[in-house]
């Protein structure tokens, strides 16, 4: 950006479906989007496992 006055802008990535199933093109997103998320699977696991706990069923009812 050479000129300092000039507006910045920024544009959502392709989408991908319509509607309710309408999300990110995963083959168009980059680390540059924020896309990278490495630790996941772990999180995943983890909140799977969270679910299931008895303990966690218990604070429910």
């Amino acid at each position: 950006m050479t000129d300092p006055l000039a507006r910045g802008t920024s544009s959502a990535p392709p989408v991908l479906g319509e509607g309710c199933t309408q999300r990110y093109d995963p083959e168009a997103l980059s680390p540059e989007d924020g896309s990278e998320f490495a630790d996941a699977a772990e999180l995943w696991r983890q909140l799977q496992q969270d679910e299931q706990s008895p303990t966690n069923h218990e604070k429910q009812k």
